[in-house]
């Protein structure tokens, strides 16, 4: 029996049509993705099931007896209390049963008579089997193991849930629902507030969720382990495909290139029956056979073919080479209200890389990119940018670095007023803003808008180390793809913080995971991350200690026993970094050297150019020739240290390749 049933539902807003007469059927265990533009239905569809809005016209059928649990992008505080208790309390009808438990006893102690005794002893005692079965249904440990999972620690049990942040409150919500085991479980972008612990946790969860499921997410890689069956929103209506992303993509291509063939091969017989239409409707022989294709050509259905959705499509232009060494962080401590996030950490990133850092919730990843991006200070150490290196900074809040009274084109001009405004003009037009709009104000877009507009802006001048804190929040999964795409082909450095695992797997080639006050790094993108955490730990790569995980978002140390083969495979990669460290320290310190001396001289080669260019400098013949002699020992300078520094650089890759960076420095 289906649990769901949508029958010829139409719905408008505004004048703008979103459903026309669509029909849906959710039976038991179907693991649906809904995919499309932003703005094309997704959200409403869920929103109509869960009658928060209704249809113009047609029907919303839930099955009786159903439970249909909903979590939004957008939460409403709906847990009050406790954490722990208020997510135990959210089972329906948990709460009425010890209501009605309280009030049993009460009119036991009042009864006077045995024969009320008795009734109302009779009625505790169906109340406590009604309650055991609920316990046994939905245990305390449920509860526990999905907020822990979900990045919540013991400590947070007993913390009212008014006091959490917002984004926590979309967790308790989340671990509220999972806890109650709807039958049809919505979820609208359920991983927007979560770490990538916390993703991996809740991707294993719903894999073994017995229920039915509505996705939407912009997560290729978690959209496509989750689902089973796609509905699409395009231009061509609501459509419904079998398999996860993957194969709708594929199914969704040959779909249009056999429409396109037999659209072509039908324009070619209409053709043909004009043709002879036009030839012979006169001839008193042909005249029956013009006549019938006429009648042919009035009853023939238009073969319609997909119309061509707009997509973002970019590419980042190239950018100019930096030094070997971009960033360089020695002896950095930060930590709030006596808080430590980490302590005397010690990194570099070297050109190429494409570095995402990971963790908790409130371990400090970004913060780290804020202080490379120089918005806050360390408490202790210095991180500096090398030799040339020029960086864009893709914030989370991106929306709070734009100005909302400028227009879309005024925003993304003004990062590159050198650019024509025809080019500006383009590079709107590749995110989707054309014509009128890219006069519409910054303060009138939604959420995914100003993303895609913050993106243009680095798109018209990138540096060539781009600093990004969840680029992909706000957009859609093929904005989202998109944007891999791209900074696949980008020939600069990547430092990056993301939730979505399709990001972070497909670009990241380095992982710095923060945790326990700490920063670990590892060789590779999740996937390899996930193996190497799976070895360590000795258990199945399916599972994580998240109390000892999320220990470090209250700066704390987790202890956890390790037996003497961790403590042995510790100790042989730490004698492998500090060999790596000792071999290549000497180089690396070289390199800084001759970077930043490089630097200097290029500063006043450019000084000197500009001396030696005054009109009057030529009167001055003492000063004229002893500014020739400085800039020639600078150019010389500059040649000899160039030589050395490309020398220096071929030793130092030398030195990584026969070392092996399975650890870094």
């Amino acid at each position: 029996m289906s649990l769901l049933t949508v029958v010829k539902a139409s719905l408008s807003f505004a004048g703008k049509q979103i459903f026309s007469e669509i029909g849906l059927q959710v039976e038991p265990r179907d693991r649906i993705g809904l995919v499309g533009p932003n703005g094309s239905g997704k959200t409403t569809l869920l929103r109509l099931i869960m009658g928060e809005v209704s249809p113009d016209s047609g029907e919303v059928l839930v099955t009786k007896g159903t439970r249909v649990g909903y979590l939004p992008q957008d939460i409403q505080e709906t847990l009050s209390g406790p954490l722990l208790q208020s997510v135990i309390e959210s089972v329906p009808g948990r709460v009425d049963m010890e209501n009605k438990l309280i009030k049993a006893e009460t009119s036991l102690k009042e009864a006077s008579c045995n024969h009320d005794q008795i009734r109302i002893a009779e009625k505790l005692g169906e109340i406590h089997q009604e309650i055991n079965r609920v316990d046994l249904d939905y245990p305390r440990h449920a509860a526990e193991k999905i907020l822990l999972g979900l990045g919540f620690v013991t400590s947070d049990f007993d913390r009212p849930v008014s006091s959490l942040s917002g984004g926590w409150k979309m967790r308790a919500a989340l671990s509220s629902l999972l806890y109650q085991k709807p039958d049809l479980l919505l979820l609208d972008e359920p991983t927007n507030h979560l770490d990538i612990p916390s993703v991996h946790w809740l991707e294993q969860f719903l894999k073994d969720f017995s229920g039915a499921m509505i996705l939407v997410s912009h997560d290729r890689d978690f959209i496509n382990r989750q689902i089973n069956r796609i509905i699409s929103f395009g231009q061509e209506g609501m459509k419904s495909y079998s398999g996860n992303y993957d194969s709708y993509l594929n199914a969704h291509e040959e779909e249009r290139i056999t429409l396109e063939a037999n659209a072509r091969k039908q324009e070619q017989r209409v053709k043909e029956a004009e043709k002879f239409i036009e030839r012979f409707r006169a001839k008193a022989s042909k005249a029956r056979q013009a006549q019938s294709k006429i009648k042919l050509l009035n009853k023939m259905e238009v073969v319609k073919t997909h119309r061509r959705e707009k997509v973002t499509h970019f590419s980042f232009p190239d950018v100019p080479r930096s030094g070997m060494v971009v960033v360089s962080i020695k002896g950095l401590s930060k930590g709030f209200d006596e808080m430590p996030l980490y302590k005397d950490i010690n990194l570099s990133v070297l050109r190429g890389e494409r570095i995402a850092i990971i963790g908790p919730n409130g371990c400090g990843k970004t913060t780290l990119l804020r202080m490379v991006a120089g918005e806050i200070e360390p408490d202790k150490g210095e991180i500096s940018l090398g030799h040339k290196v020029s960086m864009s900074y893709f914030a989370q809040h991106h929306s709070d670095m734009l100005d909302h009274q400028k227009t879309v084109i005024e925003e993304v001009y003004q990062a590159s007023p050198d650019e024509s405004i025809g080019f500006v003009r383009g590079v709107c037009g590749a995110f989707l803003f054309s014509g009128q709009d890219v006069d519409k104000t910054i303060g009138v877009l939604s959420g995914g808008e100003r993303a895609r507009v913050s993106l243009a802006k680095l798109l018209v001048k990138p540096g060539n180390l781009m600093v990004m804190d969840e680029p992909t929040n706000h957009l859609d999964i093929s904005s989202s793809e998109a944007l891999i795409d791209a900074l696949s082909e980008y020939n600069g450095t990547l430092l990056f913080v993301s939730h979505n695992q399709s990001f972070v797997n497909r670009l990241a080639t380095k992982i710095w995971d923060i945790r326990g006050g700490e920063i670990v790094e590892y060789q590779g993108n999740l996937d390899e991350y996930y193996y190497h955490i799976a070895r360590a730990e000795e258990e199945p790569a399916k599972g994580y200690d998240q109390e000892t995980l999320y220990e470090g978002r209250r700066g704390k140390r987790a202890s956890v026993k390790k037996g003497q083969d961790r403590k042995k495979q510790k100790r042989g990669k730490a004698e492998k970094r500090q060999l790596i460290y000792d071999t290549l320290k000497p180089i690396l310190a070289e390199v800084d050297l001759l970077e930043e001396r490089i630097a200097e001289l290029e500063a006043r080669q450019v000084e000197l150019e500009r001396l030696l260019a005054e009109p009057d400098m030529f009167n001055d013949n003492n000063r004229s020739v002893l500014l020739h002699k400085e800039y020639k020992a600078v150019r010389e300078e500059q040649d000899e240290l160039l030589l050395k520094w490309e020398t220096t650089q071929d030793k130092l890759e030398t030195g990584r390749s026969e070392l092996g960076m399975g650890d870094r420095l």
